[in-house]
């Protein structure tokens, strides 16, 4: 960490070492926190677990993402906390503690990308780059009061990041402000393949917000109201016609299985405590059969053949994030698992499908943030990030 000091617990505390970044480009004044399984050259990368830690040589090469923002001028202050091997929701590290979210400090930050969040929201870096396979940027980016994205799967590299279900990972980043989240949205996500028009078509996900609470979908509606006022009138449409519990348990048997080919050599050999929830995780995954992949893959192809149609070429979605505002730090490890299996079933539609999705922080509850998400075609991000910074200026 190159910060005199760190009280939001945001940074994994390795000794300083110097990284160079370009005296000039488009990020140039603005400062980067990189999550802990990203490699920074003259850094170990822990990935959330002692064990991982222990095996981590100081790496000799930055990872593809961290040399782009690095290029364009950013300056590195430090490596960011994360869940154990990326594989959790809440932000609650059992080996390294949890990260302090600056924007409800009595809540969860989220996680995976929990030092990510907390590092940004707690104004210690300007944006920080994480990584997405369940909802790891989206979740944390809606707790904290962030912008966030998950990019269509594969249009950020992940060369140098450690791997967690590779046909799930994605590389995205979180920002405080709209002119921070747009700046690093030029240069990260590149020109678009399927650029959205102007004034794309509106679409509604009925049921999704059907999913929430009423209070919750009471608390968004202002929201959605002037995104309408903007736009046009949503279409409504049924976002998850198959159910979201086939959503769910397509991801949860897909994922699963590849989390477990990813990491079941370091786990089988050296049987590590794994923490609340991660064990769990894991070895539901470990037990998880070829007939449940293959019908998670069935599923996960219907789905993403019938969501590409209905978004079409011109179409972006609007649905809540979360469920709600981040759990409450004092809540049950019960309690955060079920809040993190209703999280999935809105989490998950973006992943299966392989689009674009961002959360803007456009709304507060019971005095804590509150993300809605917008979600458009793949191959769009750009045009949508600045479709987000659009819809955040009002």
């Amino acid at each position: 960490m190159l910060l005199s000091e760190d009280p939001a617990r945001a940074f994994v505390p390795y000794p300083p070492v110097a990284v160079a970044n370009a005296l000039s480009g488009p990020l140039a004044g603005l400062t980067v926190g990189v999550k802990d399984i990203f490699d920074v050259a003259g850094y170990r990368t822990g990935c959330g677990s002692p064990h991982m830690l222990a095996m981590s040589e100081d790496k000799g090469r930055h990872a593809a993402a961290v040399q782009r923002v690095l290029d364009a001028g950013a300056r590195f202050v430090g490596k960011t906390h994360t869940d154990e091997l990326a594989f959790s929701m809440n932000g609650k590290n059992a080996h390294f503690g949890t990260p302090l979210n600056g924007a409800a400090p009595d809540r969860i930050p989220g996680g995976s990308s929990s030092g990510s969040a907390a590092a940004v929201s707690n104004r210690m870096c300007d944006f920080a780059l994480g990584s997405d396979t369940g909802g790891s940027v989206r979740a944390p980016a809606s707790h904290c009061g962030l912008f966030g994205i998950r990019p269509t799967q594969g249009r950020i590299s992940l060369e140098g990041c450690m791997a967690l279900a590779p046909s799930f990972d994605t590389c995205g980043f979180v920002a405080r402000d709209a002119g921070t989240f747009g700046r690093v949205s030029e240069v990260l996500l590149g020109e678009d393949t399927a650029p959205l028009p102007e004034k794309p078509r509106l679409l509604l996900a009925a049921d999704a917000f059907a999913a929430i609470d009423r209070e919750v979908r009471a608390a968004l509606a202002p929201a959605v109201k002037a995104i309408e006022t903007m736009l046009g009138d949503a279409t409504m449409v049924e976002c998850a016609s198959e159910g979201f519990d086939t959503l769910y348990w397509a991801t949860r048997y897909v994922q699963g299985r590849e989390a477990w080919e990813s990491h079941r050599t370091m786990i089988e050999r050296f049987q590590p405590p794994l923490g609340p929830g991660v064990g769990d995780r894991f070895a539901f995954a470990k037990a998880i059969t070829d007939a449940q992949v293959a019908e998670g893959n069935m599923s996960r192809a219907a789905f993403r053949e019938r969501f590409g149609k209905l978004l079409g070429q011109d179409g972006v979605m609007l649905l809540p994030t979360m469920p709600d505002t981040a759990p409450l730090l004092s809540d049950s490890e019960e309690a955060l698992n079920d809040y993190r299996n209703a999280a999935i079933r809105l989490l998950c539609l973006s992943g299966l499908a392989g689009v674009p999705q961002i959360t803007i922080p456009l709304v507060t509850r019971h005095g804590a943030p509150l993300g809605l998400s917008i979600l458009g075609p793949a191959g769009s991000d750009l045009s949508l990030a600045r479709l987000a910074v659009r819809l955040a200026a009002g």
